[in-house]
Order: C-alpha cells, then structure tokens, then sequence
C-alpha cells in the first residue's frame, strides 16, 4: 500500500522512533499493543511467531543479557510503507546475551532496522547489524588481551 503524502511519511518516522524508543530502548509491553500490529513479523532471527507475544517474550530475555541501552538515531529514510533507521546502539553486557556470559563490557555497534507500517503500527520488522563486532566487543577483557598476544 502506498503512502501518498509527505504527512504520511513524517507519521510513519514517528511510529518507527516511537518503537525504537519505548520497545527497544524501555522495553515497555504495554508500546508493542500500541506500535505492533497484531499479526507483527519479526524477519531478523530465522522462523519466530507472528503476533506482539512473540515479541513482549524477547523483552526480558534481552534485558537479563544488557542494561542501559542507548540507541542514537543517524539517519531516518521514509518511503511508501517502509521507513528504514540507522542508528547507534550500545549497552552494558551485564547477563548472559547471545549465549555469551557477561563480562560487564559496554558495546557500541552500528545497526539498520526496517520497519513496514500500516495503520499507525508496525506490521514487519527487519534488523541488520555487525554480529562479529557485536560477539568480539562481549568478550571478557581478559579473553580479548590474551588473543591479541
């Protein structure tokens, strides 16, 4: 379905900052009824449920593996139903996280989301980041010195 007008556009930016911010950044369940669509599709991880519980069960799973995460938008790019974010994002690894035990390190990692948007929710989800910069910078620091010896 295409958006039409400029005002359409400025409303989906809205939708994806609003997302970014109170799901990934405050983890608040009661944002994904509001800024999900009801059958919403998570494309990043292989095969996961349709629907807001699939997500709202990620939620405590990322945050027992990261505290105090910092998302700093870059760049917003609206076009028909899509709105494509790059941002910055770091958190502290204070719990296990991508099965890796927490070593208390704070990464910082470029990502690009793609959220598709319909009736003021977002009904598809993609997500594209540095998996190897991510896993290097969880590393204990112990670990990281000894493998640059």
């Amino acid at each position: 379905m295409a958006t039409d007008t400029r005002a359409d556009l400025e409303a989906n930016k809205t939708v994806a900052r609003a997302f970014i911010d109170r799901v990934f950044v405050h983890g608040d369940p009661a944002a994904i009824d509001e800024l999900a669509g009801e059958n919403f599709v998570a494309h990043t991880f292989g095969p996961t449920p349709v629907g807001r519980d699939a997500l709202k069960a990620a939620l405590p799973r990322v945050a027992d593996g990261i505290s105090d995460p910092a998302f700093f938008i870059d760049d917003v790019i609206a076009e028909d139903d899509r709105v494509a974010v790059r941002l910055t994002s770091s958190a502290t690894h204070t719990g296990t996280f991508m099965s890796v035990p927490p070593s208390g390190n704070r990464y910082t990692i470029q990502e690009i989301h793609i959220f598709r948007i319909r009736d003021g929710q977002v009904v598809e989800h993609w997500h594209e980041f540095d998996k190897a910069a991510l896993l290097a910078q969880l590393k204990p620091k112990v670990e990281a010195a000894a493998a640059t010896r």
